[in-house]
């Protein structure tokens, strides 16, 4: 009887997904650096050792993009070290198995760049605040900050911490995003820990706070420390990059509730996060709050980050990790009530930490997503409060079937309003024209270049393209084929072709694209097509003249 309920449940669940897929939602999974833990397991020590591990990550993307994921929140910054070449920080351990050893390709380039070709977001995860405990900091030697900058750290309960309470903190993290902005093709910078530690009030700042306080009393101080070096980051990102994303991931409770308490364990009291403070002010576009809880430790306060979301989007961190029996063994049901939930709110999408237990698929939480809840593309929304104009529809519509049975596609390139380059997104329907609010209708995303050639297409009839610019905006859709004056709409099954009365018709014949007869029958409302191989064609009647007249199409 308990296993019967459970199938009910999760078939409940599935039903509920099936029949609500959005086409805007941030899809976004944490892939951690630090120790390995999603990647790399393969160190890059040798020739042989980069490609292994550069595939190791085209794996995990690949099964991500399986999966409609669109936002990979990738460590960039680790422990006070950097998995780029920069002229801050060194390379983290990770990479090749020793502290500040260079892996001899730059993976921040390499993962951006295999993101995009995938139609994915790359956000650059900074671990802000720690630099490391105590082997991790003498690991790093004179590359530490804490021997670089001593005046700037802080050590508490055996961890060095930058001091926040020290103005050149937020110059020292500025730098670095400011680095990243630059150098590199990043979608958003995600702040991770960019708070006090836990038991904050033990913090050894009090030298700081003499020096800083200015008449404040101590909590708002610290608080007020954090914002602004949330905002220096932030102004940072936006004056070099507007349309780069600023996000962090903040306590998972921002604070207590009229009907529910924080127990004590929130962002605002505990660690002195105001992160709807930093929504409120317009120095964030995304929160990813870490809800790595059950029940009404998770529900209310989700809404409660929506009532203070000023138009931005909150999208809630599930702790999917809880699903390990070595963890809490949460059954895959506490998941996917979450997930429904978040949509029936109208919150901003899902993150999933971690990557490995994502694709491990602990509990069936990845066949779960994919089948069920992310069965179909997702876009991410768009920044409307950083920009709104739409780019220019795409013109000049190239519709062709190869000898090889592949369609191609293509337009002219379009420029956005700025003259920064566009993303392109690809839909297709059996009916004209086809619907773009639809997310079932989603056949590619994020295009770069203005062409594409696709082999598994015979479904779709009609197609169609937009541009979308670097904020999310979309432009009206180009139509790549239309319905011809004389395309009336015939039915196969399988084998069999069904055909309409037309005066006068004696015979049909069914032709390539190109033109080239495969078939000729007499005409009869039902043909026996079982010897014509997979593909698209034209049915035709023969006329007087040279070129026989197209009835209709069909899909084989």
């Amino acid at each position: 009887m308990r296993t019967y309920f459970l199938t009910f449940l999760l078939s409940f669940f599935v039903a509920l997904s099936l029949a609500a897929q959005p086409k805007h939602e941030i899809r976004a999974t944490w892939l951690t650096v630090l120790g390995g833990m999603d990647w790399p397991q393969q160190k890059a020590t040798s020739t042989e050792g980069i490609r292994k591990q550069k595939q190791e990550l085209c794996d995990i993307l690949d099964r991500l993009k399986e999966a409609n994921f669109n936002t990979v929140l990738l460590q960039t910054r680790v422990r006070g070290n950097l998995i780029y070449p920069s002229s801050i920080e060194t390379f983290p351990e990770a990479l090749t198995g020793k502290t500040g050893r260079n892996p001899g390709y730059d993976p921040l380039a390499f993962a951006i760049e295999e993101c995009h070709k995938r139609g994915m977001e790359l956000h650059a995860w900074i671990v802000a605040i720690p630099v490391g405990n105590v082997r991790q900091v003498r690991l790093l030697g004179k590359n530490s900050v804490v021997q670089k900058q001593r005046k700037l750290c802080k050590l508490y309960r055996g961890t060095w911490y930058l001091d926040p309470g020290n103005p050149k903190t937020k110059e020292y993290l500025s730098d670095i995003v400011e680095e990243i902005t630059t150098r590199y093709d990043i979608d958003g910078i995600h702040l991770d820990y960019i708070r006090y530690p836990e038991q904050a009030e033990k913090f050894p700042d009090n030298d700081t706070y003499r020096l800083y306080g200015k008449g404040k009393d101590k909590k708002t101080w610290r608080r007020d420390n954090i914002t602004t070096i949330v905002r220096s980051i932030h102004d940072a990102v936006k004056s070099r990059k507007p349309w780069v994303k600023v996000s962090s991931s903040p306590v998972g409770k921002y604070a207590s509730t009229t009907r529910y308490s924080s127990k004590g364990w929130d962002a605002f009291h505990a660690v002195h996060q105001d992160a709807k403070g930093w929504l409120e002010e317009g120095i964030h576009d995304i929160l990813f709050p870490m809800m790595y809880f059950k029940d009404n430790d998770f529900y209310p306060f989700a809404l409660d980050w929506k009532e203070g979301d000023n138009n931005r989007w909150i999208v809630p961190g599930l702790g999917i990790y809880f699903l390990s029996p070595k963890e809490k063994d949460w059954p895959l049901e506490e998941i996917a009530r979450q997930i429904h939930f978040i949509r029936e709110e109208g919150l901003g999408g899902q993150a999933y930490f971690r990557n490995r237990f994502l694709l491990d698929n602990v509990k069936g939480i990845y066949n779960e997503v994919k089948n069920g809840f992310y069965a179909t593309p997702a876009l991410v929304p768009p920044m409307t409060w950083a920009d709104s104009i739409a780019p220019a529809t795409p013109q000049a519509p190239v519709f062709q079937i190869t000898d090889e049975q592949k369609l191609h596609l293509a337009w002219e390139e379009v420029k956005d309003t700025d003259g920064q380059p566009v993303v392109y997104h690809l839909y297709g329907s059996s009916v004209y024209p086809v619907d773009i609010t639809r997310a079932d209708h989603l056949i590619r995303t994020s295009i770069k270049g203005n062409e594409v050639t696709l082999d598994n297409w015979e479904k779709n009839r009609y197609f169609a393209v937009t541009a979308a610019d670097r904020y999310g905006n979309e432009s009206a859709p180009l139509a790549l084929n239309e319905p011809a004056p004389t395309d009336i709409p015939l039915l196969n099954e399988g084998d069999w072709l069904y055909l309409p009365s037309i005066a006068d018709a004696e015979s049909i014949l069914i032709c390539t694209t190109a033109g080239k007869v495969v078939f000729q029958a007499p005409y009869q409302p039902r043909i026996d097509i079982s010897h014509i191989g997979k593909g698209f064609y034209k049915v035709c009647i023969p006329t007087p003249s040279e070129k026989p007249k197209t009835i209709g199409h069909i899909i084989k």
